[in-house]
């Protein structure tokens, strides 16, 4: 019994003891994190082989080959697990008791991928999915029932497209703009649910069941609060959210794989994803919303209406109801279309906080003659820096300045370290003759020239920048059916010039002389003390110069791992060197037969220098972070 004991509790504390140890000594010498349940297998196999290793010499252990064994067992230990880390890195495939839930959620992105499929072919889209293009004139309608049909995260992506008049044809952007406000409600009763759970029907004197508007996210119901106020309930779709990060997370993987793509790679397609997906979680949560609602409204004018939030939740936004019908069908207004244009401009411009979506289906004609902004889910925010550099691009557009264009324009591009200033500024004259010559009329044309422009010479432009200019490009759509032929170029150039002509007003030049002065004046004070303290230096002689050599600590560090695998490969090299020479000799007392010490010293040696070795091979084949 004391035997059966020993055997069933000791050897299991004895492999767990060892399996501890080998992963501690492979950590230090692979220098990574090793996960317990492949040293455990490399701690096996390596049991195994040294045992069959020195199954004959077992009867006769010494010190010495008690040393070739335990090496031969870390070595093998070692070489497992370098081989494993090479071919599949720690942290690739997650521990054990995440495989139940990445199952489940494989298999419902699996059902997901063979809906989404099973839609395009049921609208006529199979044979593009196959690669069989074909011309059909129903394709546009075909892609917009299929996007509508796919859900929430299908229906903003259409929205997004209908705003790329750059990239699709007409017919394309006018199918697509559908998506904006034609969209099939929900029942009542589930809309009657997340409504209570929400806010509570108490709040409420009366709910309109009938929607007067849905969209691919929420839908909005006429009601009276209890105070007796009208206002508008917007309620998120049920299950909305859980469909859109499902639907997000097949986006990511497909924008993943795109990236891998010469074209991919060149559009960004992982950060467009990634900007897709961030601000469709924010259009999610309507307490965003609001305070979206309200940054918008405290630099805003009365010349356009906004609501006023009176309750919110992340799922029901509750505001006063704006009197007006869609501008889509009213009559033609120019006035109300240069407003609207000059709303948003000065929000751009001046305020920093602006309507990143514009579209017809958001903008109303007020019973008072106004226009009125509705779902402020997207919101765009641009700091002053930016600002001040997108007023002196189109400051440089207006005056056909190409130098000024080209600094403007890398003040606002992340720019390349090996870009040809001079070529650019060259092809940004070239531009400004094409679109902004004698008779020349300037249109949106010229925006999508610049951006293709800056895409050759591989400037990136900021999310913030694209949303203004995406605001924009919607915006165009709503003032075309505001006024037809309503050039926004021609209106916005009007605008900054009556902005440059206020600030150069005697007021505000003084208002902007005494600001600067009050920012230099802290440095003009500190400045004869550093003069004087300089000149005293330089007649004792003791002006100096001091520069530190690898001052950034990825420099440190990129240096520090250099020399690090360096002397691994040195050590390890002449560890093997050595190892060679003592196993061709003779000389040396026998340990066993056949062994002598010299061969044990080199066998020893041989492990070590094998191990630096698989330490640099590690070193090198490891992902940089």
């Amino acid at each position: 019994m004391g035997d059966f004991l020993v055997y069933w509790i000791g050897f299991p504390i004895t492999f767990l003891l060892l399996v501890m140890g080998m992963s501690l000594a492979a950590r230090r010498i692979l220098g990574l994190r090793i996960g317990l349940v492949r040293t455990a297998f490399a701690c096996l196999l390596a049991m195994a082989i040294a045992s069959g290793v020195f199954g004959e010499t077992t009867a006769t252990p010494t010190s010495a080959l008690a040393t070739i064994q335990l090496g031969l067992s870390l070595l093998v230990v070692i070489g497992l697990l370098a081989f494993a880390e090479v071919i599949v890195p720690t942290g690739s495939i997650p521990p054990p008791t995440e495989w139940w839930g990445m199952l489940r959620r494989r298999i419902a992105r699996t059902r997901r991928y063979s809906r989404i499929t099973a839609i395009a072919f049921r609208h006529g889209l199979g044979p593009y999915l196959r690669g069989r293009e074909r011309t059909s004139s129903g394709l546009a309608r075909s892609l917009r029932l299929a996007l509508q049909d796919a859900g929430v995260t299908f229906v903003k992506l259409g929205q997004v497209l209908s705003t790329r008049t750059d990239l699709l044809p007409d017919d394309f952007v006018d199918e697509l703009s559908l998506l904006q406000d034609k969209v099939p409600p929900a029942k009542w009763e589930d809309v009657r649910a997340v409504l209570d759970a929400e806010v509570g029907l108490d709040a409420f004197k009366e709910v309109d069941p009938q929607p007067l508007a849905a969209a691919s996210i929420a839908q909005v119901h006429r009601a009276v609060l209890a105070s007796g106020a009208e206002v508008v309930v917007k309620v998120q779709r049920p299950d909305v959210r859980a469909v859109a990060e499902g639907d997000l997370d097949i986006v990511s993987r497909l924008a993943e794989t795109l990236q891998r793509t010469r074209w991919g790679s060149a559009l960004g397609v992982r950060d467009l994803a990634a900007g897709f997906a961030a601000a469709l979680r924010e259009e999610l949560d309507f307490r965003v919303e609001a305070r979206n609602i309200a940054a918008v409204a405290a630099v805003s004018d009365t010349s356009v209406g906004l609501p006023h939030v009176h309750m919110s939740t992340s799922r029901v936004l509750v505001m006063d109801r704006l009197d007006g019908v869609p501008v889509r069908g009213t009559a033609e207004d120019e006035g109300l279309a240069r407003t609207l244009l000059r709303f948003v401009l000065r929000q751009v411009m001046l305020d920093g906080v602006f309507h990143a979506d514009p579209h017809p289906g958001n903008v109303l004609l007020l019973s008072d003659g106004r226009l009125g902004l509705l779902d402020f889910g997207s919101v765009g925010r641009i700091d002053s820096a930016l600002r001040a550099a997108l007023q002196r691009l189109l400051l440089a557009i207006d005056r056909s300045d190409p130098a000024g264009l080209t600094d403007a324009l890398l003040e606002l591009t992340s720019r390349p370290e090996d870009i040809d200033e001079q070529r650019l500024e060259r092809a940004l004259g070239q531009f400004m003759a094409r679109h902004l010559g004698a008779g020349m009329r300037p249109d949106v044309e010229m925006f999508g020239d610049l951006f293709a422009l800056v895409s050759r010479f591989g400037l990136s432009i900021p999310p913030e920048i694209a949303a203004v200019f995406r605001a924009l490009a919607t915006l165009e759509g709503t003032l075309g059916v505001l006024s037809p032929g309503f050039n926004i170029v021609m209106e916005s150039r009007a605008f900054a010039n009556e902005q440059i002509s206020e600030r150069l007003t005697p007021e505000s030049v003084r208002r902007t002389m005494a600001e600067e002065l009050q920012a230099v004046l802290p440095m003009l004070r500190r400045l004869p003390r550093r003069i004087d303290r300089i000149t005293g230096a330089m007649e004792q002689g003791r002006l100096s110069m001091s520069m530190r050599l690898f001052a950034d600590e990825r420099d440190r560090s990129f240096v520090t791992g250099l020399l690090h695998q360096v002397m691994l490969t040195v050590l390890g090299a002449t560890a093997g060197v050595m190892a060679v020479l003592l196993l061709g000799s003779s000389g040396g007392p026998q340990v066993v037969p056949d062994v002598g010490l010299y061969q044990v010293f080199g066998y020893n040696l041989l492990i070590v220098s094998v191990l630096l070795g698989l330490r640099v091979v590690v070193a090198v084949f490891r992902p940089r972070s």
